[in-house]
């Protein structure tokens, strides 16, 4: 799915009227069942299958939060078809609305800027349930897995979900990872996809149990290691480009620790430093060619890298400055590209400087306990994403070394450490 994006000088942009705000449409039956239809076809091809527990004590009028782990597009596919005919609105990213801002509305979609504090979200979830009497569909990770393990959640999601005060339901997906992983540039593989629907919270749970102890219930239930099931489960997946891209995410060779030099081709990583290779296996396994292997598990090798980060934050040599392209956001018609610039990003937090002088930001590190960093995004290219309610800051790194994963590990390490102290 690509993006409409068009040039303008960073002062136009300015100028460009803040959009009004617009509250949440209930999606009408023939929505929903477009939404089902033009689903269909990929659930076909993935022989998709669900399984579901506990749901016949959800009313079938009855609103409530439907929580999804985020992994690729054909999520939102497996919810049109598994919620059917259950009206929902849906708590999508701002970016999805440019050049389809009726249909998205129409279809039930409220927006939302990733990884920034947003309160007009939870007053629309509140008017969406309480008003509309619609459930509402949220994808709390916010942006996909990178390995191939669960994102950050935010330590708000217990709160909100006692003040939004209604049953919860989790939806979780098996497969949709291993499909048409974002490292790959989304590419699909013959992949079947299932999902488990879970009537997981009652009204009177989320009432009398804590936030805290919500927290606990919500982590618990987005525990899942896509790697893991696909090795239990013994899924074989051959395709010949399976490991292409894989360098974005195992970026640091586990063997002489150098970044910057990992490349990934057809079945195969390898460190141009040291000569390490490793294979990608049919059952989801690394396997060392030429030297004693460190890990087998990808995302054993991903928290690894993430322990490094830590490390580099802690001693205070972490530093990333790199030349950018940037695009901003600031209203539902286009993403806008207005230059080049410059993104730091260190125990301060995030600088971007740019447009000749003009543009200057600053984010701090308890800002968001996470950063929206993705590969491939919509088709354009990787991205560090930055900014606030009002203006997203699309910032496309000019560098052959792989930054993006490096950077959400170090956002999010940041974060924990600056709010410990």
């Amino acid at each position: 799915m690509k993006l409409r994006t068009i040039q303008k000088t960073y002062e136009e942009v300015l100028d460009i009227p803040k959009k009004k705000h617009q509250k949440p449409l209930k999606p009408n039956l023939f929505f929903r069942t477009l939404m089902k239809t033009v689903s269909y076809p990929d659930l076909w091809l993935t022989r998709f299958s669900c399984r579901k527990i506990g749901m016949e004590k959800l009313g079938k009028k009855e609103p409530a939060l439907f929580l999804m782990n985020h992994s690729s597009f054909i999520d939102l596919e497996i919810a049109a078809s598994v919620l059917y005919p259950r009206p929902f609105n849906i708590v999508c990213t701002s970016d999805g609305f440019v050049g389809k801002h009726w249909l998205m509305r129409q279809i039930g979609c409220i927006p939302t800027h990733k990884f920034a504090a947003d309160l007009q979200l939870v007053r629309d979830m509140s008017y969406a349930v309480r008003t509309l009497h619609s459930s509402v569909l949220m994808f709390p990770e916010a942006g996909y897995s990178l390995d191939g393990t669960t994102t950050a959640l935010p330590e708000t999601l217990g709160g909100f979900v006692k003040l939004l005060g209604v049953p919860v339901v989790m939806i979780r997906t098996y497969g949709a990872f291993s499909r048409n992983p974002l490292y790959n540039n989304l590419k699909r593989r013959k992949v079947s996809v299932s999902a488990d629907m879970e009537y997981m919270l009652s009204e009177e749970d989320v009432k009398t149990k804590s936030a805290k102890e919500l927290n606990e219930i919500l982590k618990n239930a987005f525990a899942l290691d896509y790697w893991r099931w696909q090795q239990e489960n013994h899924v074989e997946i051959n395709e010949p480009f399976r490991a292409e891209g894989m360098n974005r995410m195992l970026y640091k060779c586990a063997h002489c620790g150098k970044e910057g030099s990992m490349t990934a081709k057809d079945t195969a990583i390898r460190c141009d430093a040291c000569g390490v290779i490793h294979t990608l296996t049919e059952e989801g396994f690394l396997r060392c060619e030429n030297k004693k292997p460190r890990f087998t598990h990808i995302p054993d090798w991903f928290a690894w890298e993430r322990e490094e980060v830590k490390k580099e934050i802690l001693d205070g040599s972490y530093h990333l400055e790199v030349p950018v392209d940037i695009c901003m956001m600031v209203d539902d018609y286009h993403v806008y590209s207005v230059g080049e610039g410059v993104l730091t990003h260190n125990t301060d937090g995030f600088h971007l400087v740019g447009c000749d002088g003009k543009l200057d930001y600053k984010q701090s590190p308890v800002a968001s306990y996470s950063v929206n960093s993705d590969f491939y995004w919509y088709e354009i290219g990787d991205i560090i994403c930055i900014g606030d309610s009002k203006t997203l800051y699309y910032c496309f790194p000019k560098t052959e070394q792989d930054v993006v994963a490096k950077t959400r590990l170090a956002a999010e390490e940041l974060y924990k450490i600056k709010k410990n102290k």
